[in-house]
């Protein structure tokens, strides 16, 4: 049953409404409020505040401060006109329901507008974002293909150019006839020279019993001494450079590898009974579930400091067992150290994850004593938080509904007060 909350104060002026609300514990995490165009609404478990504004409201402009357990509202009026009260006078249950669903029904087709409104601007976006990228990679095709084009002109002109010097260092340099004609005459009148016969044809010398001639000995023996030598063998020394892979920093999971070896690192150091401190404990004494036993029957017998010191071992061991904190968590509450009972009590929730039916029973008791601690400090919101948190896990469970309907008569009792 929620506790609804009637004390509040508001001024007005003819443009908007300000409201002020009280609430003992409010954060910005846990408060629920909602404000439609003639509906106001605030859930902070286990407050309600609700109002049903006396004429409409600009929903969309209107603001909600939260902190210093107060919730300030600024409401910005559609008409500016003063308002004689702050809720509609005369208004029944069934008026209030359909106010309530008109609202929630307004709020609905607000946000689906907001999100076809987004979806269709992210699309644009998209689209203009595209066209951009399209743009720039055929700016750079372009670019490309000129350049190869500037390349392929500049290669071939080259080649051309070396095949002209090829043939032309080929070509043998001719006389010509003109020139060659004035020579001759101004040799015979000299008579330094004679016309030249022409050497007689004489046939290749054969060797005796064999069809080769002396001419294609001597080419062969050129052949022969114009072939290379064998290299000789020997070894070469190459060094690559390393090939680097660059990874994006969003993509990087060099942080996560770190952690998770260094947790791996402080479970092996845990685990480890080889440690100088653990040298004189007996072989059982080692075993985290024999502590945990043995820590059970020290808190049965009412010596909750030796089963502390029990549990503390157990989890120097292994302090991954959630039993050792919630038991720890027992022991913390009958000694009074109730800041150590919460923090025992936290550690074991967050162990017991995911929640299952197999740890129901150990998250209901560790939500139980953690209540019951945040009871005796008297933080009875608090307490009566994980008192309903409990009975989400186990409803039928009448001593801690009992339990839970004392710390809310307590939270009651004490806004009355507070109000007188």
């Amino acid at each position: 049953m929620p506790v609804r909350v009637s004390e509040f104060s508001w001024q007005q002026t003819p443009a908007a409404v300000f409201l002020s609300l009280p609430l003992r514990g409010v954060c910005v995490r846990d408060a629920d409020v909602f404000c439609g165009e003639s509906y106001l609404k605030v859930n902070f478990s286990p407050f309600l505040f609700e109002v049903f504004l006396y004429a409409p409201i600009d929903d969309g402009n209107s603001k909600a401060k939260i902190g210093n357990d107060m919730i300030l509202f600024t409401l910005y009026k559609k008409e500016p006109v003063m308002w004689e009260t702050l809720s509609m006078p005369d208004i029944d249950k069934e008026m209030m329901q359909r106010i309530r669903e008109k609202s929630i029904l307004q709020a609905q087709e607000k946000a689906k507008e907001a999100t076809e409104a987004k979806s269709a601007a992210k699309r644009e976006d998209q689209r203009y974002t595209l066209g951009v990228m399209m743009k720039i990679e055929e700016e750079e095709r372009k670019k490309i293909e000129d350049m190869k084009e500037n390349e392929r002109k500049k290669a071939t002109r080259e080649l051309e150019a070396w095949k002209e010097c090829q043939r032309q260092a080929e070509e043998p340099k001719r006389i010509p006839r003109k020139e060659k004609c004035q020579r001759g005459k101004q040799a015979e009148e000299k008579g330094a020279i004679k016309p030249p016969s022409l050497p007689r044809k004489v046939p290749p010398t054969r060797l005796p019993g064999r069809g080769r001639n002396w001419e294609n000995i001597f080419s062969e023996k050129l052949k022969e001494d114009s072939i290379p030598a064998p290299r000789s063998a020997g070894s070469i020394q190459i060094s690559f450079t390393p090939r680097v892979f660059p990874t994006a920093l969003r993509e990087s999971q060099v942080a996560e590898e770190e952690e998770w070896l260094h947790k791996q690192a402080e479970a092996r150091r845990a685990m480890s009974t080889d440690l100088p401190e653990f040298c004189d404990l007996k072989e059982e004494e080692k075993n985290p579930d024999w502590l945990k036993e043995k820590g059970n029957k020290l808190f049965a017998t009412e010596n909750y400091l030796a089963a502390v010191d029990a549990y503390n071992l157990a989890i120097r061991l292994n302090s991954k067992i959630p039993l050792l904190y919630l038991n720890r968590a027992a022991c913390h509450l009958k000694l009074k150290n109730l800041h150590k009972a919460i923090e025992d009590s936290s550690k074991a929730l967050e162990l017991l994850t995911p929640p299952v039916s197999g740890n129901a029973n150990a998250r209901m008791k560790a939500h139980v004593r953690r209540g019951t601690a945040f009871c005796q400090l008297e933080l009875y919101v608090e307490g009566l938080q994980d008192y309903e948190a409990a009975l989400k896990i186990d409803p039928a469970n009448t001593v801690v509904q009992n339990d839970a309907e004392k710390i809310r008569n307590i939270i009651q009792g004490t806004a009355l007060k507070s109000h007188d």
